[in-house]
């Protein structure tokens, strides 16, 4: 036994980042309805569902030092940040989203603005009463679980810090952990889903949409709609 290899694990490159990749009896990557489950650390407790033809074999060079491995942290399956939110793929599905907490916490509404193909649809829900930063999470978690398809390139815009933080950045869960988890394990069955953050209120004609929806909610309910 290698130190890429453990029992029903071994070592591959997922994209860019070493992962751990569950494996069948024969030592391949044990596929499943199309998935393949991989950790970035054996210990941690949630797995992601990747694209097995995103999975590559690891290239012989020189070995990561301790050091530059604890200065580097790995992004989440198939999440990346785009700079240039004009050059998506033509065939993508574009996602706008938002949270409102009138309180925080308070009474809270999401908003989504979804495009594919010319063609629009918009969510806006009150989720009852939660933070902003709740709101935000679930605003995307709602707009990725309403799309049928997760073969289509996806494109999320939100302006929260927070999201996309933790969905690009990876940063630690400290709050709203089984949310964060669930939203992880979601964004991880798309094979190709970039999480874009966008400055609010800057004149993003979608984006100023999805706060409407998001207030919008909030105000419906306080009116008894």
């Amino acid at each position: 036994m290698t130190k890429n290899a453990v029992p029903g694990w071994r070592r591959m490159r997922f994209k860019k980042n070493k992962v751990w990749v569950e494996t069948d009896d024969q030592g391949r990557p044990a596929i499943e309805k199309k998935r393949v489950r991989i950790k970035y650390q054996l210990d941690q407790p949630h797995e992601y569902r990747v694209n097995p033809d995103h999975l590559s074999e690891l290239e012989n060079g020189p070995q990561q030092t301790n050091s530059a491995k604890k200065r580097t942290k790995p992004k989440p399956a198939n999440l990346d940040e785009q700079e240039d939110t004009t050059a998506h793929p033509e065939n993508a599905v574009i996602i706008h989203t938002d949270g409102a907490s009138s309180g925080n916490p308070g009474p809270a509404g999401i908003g989504a603005v979804l495009r594919y193909k010319g063609e629009k649809r918009e969510i806006s829900q009150y989720i009852g009463h939660a933070t902003n930063n709740i709101a935000e999470l679930e605003a995307v978690r709602t707009a990725l679980a309403a799309l049928k398809r997760r073969d289509l390139p996806v494109r999320v815009h939100t302006d929260s810090s927070y999201v996309h933080g933790l969905l690009v950045k990876n940063w630690k869960a400290r709050q709203n952990p089984e949310l964060v988890r669930a939203l992880r394990e979601l964004a991880g069955q798309f094979s190709d889903l970039k999480i874009i953050k966008v400055r609010g209120h800057s004149g993003v004609a979608d984006n100023e949409q999805a706060d409407h929806l998001a207030t919008s909610a909030i105000d419906k309910k306080d009116a008894g709609n």
